[in-house]
């Protein structure tokens, strides 16, 4: 049996994700400032990628707000896959934050630069403290929608990062160790690109109209076609709608002009697909053209 899961994003969740986006845009322009001074580039490169992860979080609140909007005459299954769309966006600029990363820690492995380790460590554990509330705001609704989890991944790694720095700023200050700020800096990109190749498929799956990994297709002809005064199954499609609602549509041939109303209640009982759409046929008028493909 599945249950039936509706997840929304509280009103209160998204006005804390516009306020995250405001201060870290701000601490955005604190690292550039603070990297120039200092002479770090890493501030710098670290100050551009919490910039991409600001941008993130603007993207997943307009996916969220274009979301709740009803069905219309022309969207008539609603806005709902706008948050998967801001999820898909948020995937794409972290695997080129993942990527930029990488190239940076190359670069600073290569040649390594002399940095103010202290001010690089006061910067930093701001940026922690600044990242550390953003991911926890992210992190409600990250396990149910693909948007919230890019935001909360984009926002993790950048804790990870500031903890990095930290880390590469003390070593600095301490042993005069430059090289550890690229070792770190590949590390937490290891994890970016990582996370967004994960992620890419069940993201695409959805706006490919692909079947849900947790049902079997196979299992729900097989269903249909034991219930009383079902003939044949033909023309059986099945996709997701969101992250959490499944859509159905077949041909069935029956004499019994109630069986439509039986399956879909039997399929919304065991596999929790709430939308389904079944065309009765005689047997006569069954034509099995081309159109109407067999799922063996």
């Amino acid at each position: 049996m599945h249950e039936h899961h509706h997840h929304e994003i509280s009103s209160k969740t998204v006005s804390l994700l516009l306020l995250s986006f405001i201060i870290n845009m701000f601490l955005s322009l604190v690292e550039i400032i603070g990297g120039v001074i200092s002479g770090s580039v890493a501030l710098i490169g670290d100050a551009l990628h919490n910039t991409s992860d600001a941008l993130s979080i603007l993207v997943a609140v307009i996916a969220f707000k274009i979301g709740a909007k009803k069905a219309d005459a022309k969207y008539t299954y609603g806005f709902r896959r706008a948050e998967v769309i801001g999820g898909f966006i948020n995937l794409i600029l972290l695997f080129i934050s993942g990527c930029y990363l990488a190239v940076e820690g190359i670069g600073r492995l290569i040649t390594p630069e002399q940095i103010d380790g202290k001010m690089i460590v006061i910067i930093s554990v701001l940026a922690l403290l600044i990242d550390a509330f953003t991911a926890k705001i992210s992190h409600h609704g990250s396990h149910h929608s693909h948007n919230m989890k890019m935001v909360f991944v984009h926002n993790l790694a950048d804790a990870f990062g500031s903890i990095g720095v930290i880390v590469s700023g003390l070593c600095v200050m301490l042993w005069g160790i430059y090289r550890i700020d690229g070792v770190i800096a590949l590390i937490i990109a290891a994890y970016m690109i990582w996370q967004a190749v994960v992620s890419f498929k069940p993201i695409v799956n959805i706006l490919m109209n692909a079947a849900p990994d947790d049902i079997d297709l196979n299992e729900v002809k097989k269903t249909i076609a034991k219930i009383k005064g079902v003939k044949d199954v033909h023309h059986l499609h099945l996709w997701c709608l969101d992250e959490h609602e499944s859509a159905l549509e077949c041909h069935v041939v029956s004499d019994d002009i109630k069986i439509a109303q039986k399956i879909a209640q039997k399929l919304d009982e065991k596999f929790a697909i709430e939308h389904c759409n079944v065309q009765v046929e005689s047997e006569e008028k069954c034509c099995h053209c081309n159109c109407c493909e067999h799922i063996e």
